[in-house]
């Protein structure tokens, strides 16, 4: 059978993200953007949409905005980043667009990362009802999600040697990252105190409880991962460093095979390395186990675990540590992620609910392999 033609896999490529009404939202702007420009004319907006591929997260509108500046018109293509409204049944329990916006706007001056040019942060809930930020928009290309990139689309038509190029222009993206000095200080948001690998899986724990356990809705397989990272505790985490958070292909916008944005810091915090690695290796295994689930070939040769940290080592001489750690750990904060989206897809009524809870983590299997030392690296 065909992921195409597979009924539960159609369902999930169609996913209730927002209810905004896009009218609404331009008229809201169009009053917003006229005291944010110096024009002659009130600006006109057009062209709003909310594209499929924008995440289950935070909601992405794209809009075009002309006006009238000393007998010229003017134009501009932005993306307002909202995040999401209380009746979205959001992912994750805090969305702090000041925080990533000042993320942004530091990893732009602190490094040569590309990132989409920052035009106004707006924290006054009262103009969309939440808060949200606006940057101009880059045109590119960036591998689908939805449906993932294994199936169809240009990465998978491409070579193995094109996409070896973006597998090692993403890893080199990362390296970039972990390479800005004393992150503490250059992102006082994300800073908290001691270790950082302790504060990110405490925050993880707050993040299931609430997202989760808290109403009924306990996952033994994620609380089994929780206790498997206690027992295997790395012996010494590694120095800090700005961790993007959801580093994968999927979040950057390229021209040709070459990065030219990187997006989505809304799991952007302090910690070690391995964390980003770790994400990046596992984020691609999830889709690639999906892809042969359905018996079809995916792309087996693309972000090979040896090859990514390989890859990673040459460019920065550090040598990763504790991947199977970081690698049950990337596991496990996707399988909360899977989680609350199915239980926002029953919300929404586009699924149905399982008595076995275990089963809201899509990719049960691989992380039960994972936790037993069974999972297969890297199989042709």
């Amino acid at each position: 059978m065909s992921a195409e033609s597979d009924p539960e896999f159609e369902t999930r490529r169609q996913l209730t993200t927002s209810e905004r009404d896009l009218d609404d939202l331009a008229e809201r702007l169009t009053g917003w953007l006229a005291h944010r420009i110096t024009a002659d004319t009130a600006p006109v907006i057009t062209e709003v949409t909310r594209p499929q591929s924008s995440g289950l997260s935070s909601t992405s509108v794209l809009f075009r905005a002309s006006w009238q500046r000393d007998g010229r018109t003017e134009t501009a293509s932005y993306v307002a980043r909202l995040a999401p409204e209380s009746g979205s049944f959001p992912v994750f329990r805090h969305y702090d667009l000041a925080a990533q916006y000042s993320v942004m706007a530091a990893v732009g001056a602190r490094s040569d990362v590309p990132v989409p040019p920052l035009c106004w942060l707006e924290t006054d809930e009262s103009v969309l009802g939440t808060p949200f930020f606006v940057m101009g928009r880059v045109d590119g290309r960036i591998p689908e999600d939805n449906p993932p990139y294994v199936f169809i689309g240009w990465l998978f038509d491409a070579t193995a040697a094109e996409r070896a190029r973006l597998a090692h222009n993403t890893i080199d993206i990362i390296a970039r990252l972990h390479a800005i000095p004393d992150p503490a200080a250059a992102f006082p948001a994300l800073t908290a105190a001691g270790s950082g690998l302790r504060a990110h899986v405490d925050a993880t724990r707050d993040w299931y409880d609430w997202a989760l356990a808290a109403d009924g809705y306990r996952i033994p397989l994620l609380e089994r991962a929780f206790d498997w990272l206690e027992q295997h505790w790395p012996a010494d985490p590694g120095p800090d460093v700005l961790s993007w958070g959801d580093s994968r292909p999927g979040n950057i916008i390229f021209d040709g095979w070459d990065p030219i944005a990187v997006l989505d810091w809304e799991m952007a915090a302090i910690g070690p390395r391995e964390l980003d690695v770790a994400w990046l290796i596992f984020i691609h295994r999830f889709f690639q186990d999906i892809a042969t689930g359905f018996g079809q070939p995916g792309l087996a040769d693309f972000l090979r675990r040896a090859d990514v940290v390989d890859r990673y080592a040459e460019i920065t001489g550090h040598t990763l540590r504790d991947m199977d750690f970081h690698l049950v750990y990337a596991a496990l904060r996707h399988g909360v992620v899977m989680a609350r989206i199915k239980r926002r897809m029953i919300h929404f009524g586009e699924d149905t609910d399982t008595p076995d809870r275990d089963d809201y983590i899509m990719h049960r299997a691989a992380l039960e392999a994972l936790l037993d030392g069974t999972y297969e690296w890297d199989r042709p």
